[in-house]
């Protein structure tokens, strides 16, 4: 028969024949479980506009990520430690999530704040980021929270005009100093690097002196930036290099 359960009702050939049948249902009820529980994540992650909100070009995605300075992190531990906020499709529901969260200036410790396109995840390894590279700004205490929001609304709003090439962007808390990055697909394209460049300064409305790095991930891979222990800032950074 090609019902299972029809088998199971209508066998009476003994125990271990009944034995095997169970056993044959079970692995029958277990793959179905596993079926639905896959149907129904990725039901979860269809994330679409609601009825009347403004749609954003892209999705995008909330991480949180948190680690004791000092201790070297692997790739592997790095991957787990990151945490999903959440995903949104539209301006809606973006100030759903963010009037929630709580400002980069009153987080604490070694801190992260991740938002990227749905799919990538904040990780230099990740198949999207790892031809790329980021601009780096380091902020002096209390300016964080107006840059993140700043920085995240014109990524939102498509102000940096450089096509699919813009991943995500990233706060990130320390001890001495704050420092905000925008990532992209292509290190090697000078040119969008060059207006990603110049973008950030206008919807940040930098100073002219306020020095901007870029780095692309297969140097922070090289050099082990996420490993590495963490630096006593104080006193070893260039005052030039934060915003006054």
């Amino acid at each position: 028969m090609n019902n299972k359960f029809d088998a199971l009702k209508d066998d009476d050939s003994g125990d271990h024949d009944q034995n095997e049948e169970n056993s044959t249902q079970k692995d029958g009820e277990k793959e179905k479980m596993e079926r639905d529980r896959s149907q129904s994540s990725s039901k979860r992650k269809a994330v679409v506009p609601g009825p009347a909100e403004h749609p954003l070009q892209y999705n995008y995605t909330f991480w949180y990520s948190r680690r004791t300075p000092g201790r070297p992190t692997s790739s592997q531990s790095y991957e787990q430690n990151i945490k999903q906020i959440g995903t949104f499709a539209s301006v809606e529901q973006f100030w759903r999530f963010y009037s929630h969260m709580v400002r980069p200036g009153d987080l604490t410790g070694h801190s992260d704040f991740h938002l990227f396109k749905e799919g990538i995840k904040p990780m230099w390894e990740d198949d999207a980021n790892k031809n790329g590279g980021k601009w780096i700004i380091r902020l002096r205490k209390g300016l964080a929270s107006r840059c993140w929001e700043n920085l995240i609304l014109a990524m939102l709003g498509e102000q940096f005009m450089v096509g699919e090439e813009i991943c995500g962007a990233v706060v990130s808390v320390r001890f001495q100093e704050d420092i905000i990055s925008i990532w992209n697909k292509t290190a090697s394209d000078q040119a969008t690097t060059a207006r990603i460049r110049d973008t950030l300064r206008r919807v940040l409305n930098l100073p002219p002196n306020t020095i901007m790095e870029y780095k692309t991930h297969t140097d922070s891979i090289k050099e082990g930036e996420r490993r590495k222990p963490e630096l006593a800032w104080a006193g070893q950074l260039d005052s030039q290099r934060m915003i006054p």
